[in-house]
């Protein structure tokens, strides 16, 4: 019998795939440090309708969490959001007071957070711990109606109710994220942030945790930005593909013309040191070292390490380029465009 929880959101029209929940416009984020100011993201844009699941992948430092952590503003000194939009259903985030912020965090957008074995409080019952999270909000619902939820909450995730009463020493690692996941969805938000949920987790494990999250996107009609390194995880789960790479996004496809079609020297660089079965037992990185955000490279700021660098790259940055539907930001394809013109 499905719960009151899911079948509130399924009942509305907000919950329906195929409109537009979320538009991310220009997302500029510094780190200010006494070497000077570093750029943790340069004007990141992208959009998600409802029920769309996104990876946001690229090398440690690339900007990844700084992405996530920038849409639920959460960023703190020395960091500051410097401008941008983040539009949830209409709504802009960065326009909001802390207040109404509060509010909007697990009602609008909800943040998973890396390794759930630091995320939850070691003292409180779990129970406790979900209760707050939808007090905080100053519902209006009954004490008993807020502890059912929670409990429909957790059912969801397929926990047992039991899990409502035990401490996260309890609990395997697997459940601990389940129960972050849970606590993401209380109050049935239209965008789900997940920053590397499988981390530290077995394989059987993360093929868990990752089922849970489609699950509930697919009962929410939630929009999911999943973030991780694993491409391979990233094949299985997306629809679409964003890499990001010293903060800019260089790559934006779907998961299939990614895989099999990739635009961006990069993206084809990460995608080429998956291990395959043809080349057993060899290794293939990626040469070079990501840039130092606080002294990137002149141009492109991946053309250091880049296999088809053209002269204007070292001096010039590409602009963003829409490619029959995807976007790339690479001189190879501006070039293609100057030529057709």
């Amino acid at each position: 019998m499905e719960n009151s929880l899911m079948a509130d959101r399924k009942s509305s029209p907000a919950g329906q795939a195929g409109g537009q929940v979320l538009e991310v416009n220009d997302l500029h984020v510094s780190y200010y440090t006494d070497a000077g100011r570093a750029d943790a993201l340069d004007g990141v844009s992208l959009s998600l309708n409802a029920g769309e699941k996104l990876g946001l992948v690229g090398e440690s430092g690339s900007g990844k969490s700084t992405m996530a952590l920038a849409m639920m503003r959460m960023i703190k000194p020395p960091g500051r959001i410097e401008g941008g939009q983040v539009i949830v259903d209409g709504t802009d985030l960065m326009a909001l007071s802390d207040e109404e912020m509060l509010k909007a965090r697990l009602s609008k957008i909800a943040y998973i957070p890396q390794g759930a074995m630091n995320s939850l409080n070691p003292v409180l019952r779990i129970g406790a711990q979900m209760m707050d999270a939808v007090i905080a909000h100053k519902t209006p619902l009954s004490k008993n109606d807020i502890e059912k939820r929670c409990r429909e909450s957790l059912e969801s995730v397929d926990l047992d109710g039991g899990v409502f009463q035990m401490y996260p020493h309890e609990l395997s690692g697997g459940m601990k994220q389940r129960v972050c996941i849970a606590i993401g969805i209380l109050l049935q938000p239209k965008v789900i942030v997940a920053d590397e949920p499988t981390s530290a987790l077995d394989v059987v494990t993360q093929r868990q945790v990752m089922e849970t999250l489609d699950k509930v996107r697919e009962q929410l009609g939630a929009a999911i930005i999943l973030i991780g390194h694993d491409m391979g995880l990233m094949a299985q789960f997306v629809d679409k593909v964003a890499v990001l790479y010293a903060g800019q996004v260089m790559e934006l496809s779907t998961v299939k013309e990614m895989f099999t079609d990739a635009l961006h020297p990069y993206s084809e660089a990460l995608i080429n040191s998956l291990p395959n079965l043809e080349n057993k037992g060899v290794f293939q990185g990626i040469p070079g070292l990501a840039p130092a955000l606080l002294r990137l490279p002149p141009g492109c700021s991946f053309h250091p390490r880049c296999p088809k660098v053209m002269d204007h790259c070292r001096s010039e940055r590409p602009e963003t380029i829409l490619q029959n539907g995807r976007t790339v930001s690479c001189h190879l394809f501006s070039q293609e465009e100057n030529q057709a013109a």
